[in-house]
């Protein structure tokens, strides 16, 4: 998910009321919910960050270490104004166990928002590079932040009016949004049971589907399918059905071109480790690859590698 879900997620949290278990926890509980997030610098390298992304800092590892390296920073930043004479005199005693068990819960949030897209994440890095998928929300949520953004605000207020249980508001958005990720999972189940059901009726049993919400109309999904050599795609609407074209289009990815030239393009090998559903076509004397998931025109131009052949001349092989 994007870093304002991810803040917001850690927001709600503290606003629960476990923001007053110990000093600095509303920082410390959306810091951690960004920490993985470390690894986003990559985006620099263009397509080849595609490979980068969403790994080894979303992994056991990172998620075992990282909480506690934050932890230590928190302490050492309190320490430091208190030294200093900085220390505001209304914030809470740090107390180091509640402290660590806030970053590990906000930390431990943000690969668990990310799974719910169809985006991917490596959760099992370094020890495996198998990419999982949960294809139940968008990456950028608006009825997320809507909900999260209103019921932090309406918490905020009852808590500087001294209202008593002003958590309230937001236990009721985190249980919303709660919901609202359940009923989308419900939603993206039964898009992915019509097509696969249609295909199988078409001889396409062995067909992988994937249904995917497009942005701010959730209740829809984006179906696409694949085969060996055949993809296609469809769209779902509970209580309308679905479409779905099940003739499809060669993937083109049996080109005998690409394994020679892939070896020569660091941004297509990249990208080939990141798709899912990767599909090739000729384009003059080159191959364009894409992935299915990501070739709407809005998408497209940042989710494709152009191919052209090797310069043996200068790097024979």
């Amino acid at each position: 998910m994007d870093n304002l879900t991810h803040s917001l997620v850690g927001a709600v949290l503290g606003q629960m009321g476990l923001k007053k278990k110990t000093g600095l926890a509303m920082p410390t509980l959306i810091i951690a919910a960004n920490l993985p997030d470390i690894d986003a610098s990559c985006a620099i390298y263009g397509i080849e960050s595609l490979s980068m992304r969403r790994g080894i800092t979303h992994g056991p590892i990172a998620l075992l270490l990282l909480p506690i390296l934050l932890w230590a920073a928190m302490i050492a930043f309190d320490c430091w104004q208190a030294r200093r004479g900085k220390r505001p005199a209304g914030r809470l005693p740090i107390d180091k166990s509640w402290l660590l068990a806030l970053a590990y819960i906000g930390c431990l949030s943000h690969p668990a928002l990310d799974w719910l897209n169809n985006y991917g994440v490596r959760l099992l890095e370094p020890f495996s590079s198998q990419w999982f998928y949960g294809d139940t929300l968008f990456i950028i949520d608006l009825w997320i932040w809507i909900a999260l953004a209103l019921s932090i605000g309406l918490s905020l207020r009852r808590e500087r009016r001294g209202v008593a249980n002003w958590q309230r508001p937001a236990w009721v958005g985190f249980t919303a949004v709660c919901a609202y990720i359940f009923a989308n999972g419900l939603i993206t189940g039964a898009a992915e049971k019509m097509a696969a059901s249609a295909l199988e009726g078409s001889g396409q049993s062995d067909a992988l589907v994937v249904a995917s919400p497009p942005p701010l109309t959730f209740w829809k999904r984006d179906i696409f399918w694949r085969t060996a050599d055949h993809y296609g795609s469809g769209s779902f609407v509970p209580g309308a059905g679905g479409q779905l074209d099940i003739t499809g289009e060669p993937i083109g990815m049996d080109d005998p071109r690409l394994a020679t030239w892939v070896k020569g393009d660091p941004a297509a090998r990249a990208f080939l480790f990141w798709a899912r559903m990767p599909v090739a076509r000729s384009d003059g004397d080159a191959i364009l690859i894409r992935d299915q998931r990501y070739m709407h025109p809005l998408a497209q131009s940042r989710f494709e590698v152009r191919l052209t052949a090797p310069d043996t001349a200068s790097h024979p092989e």
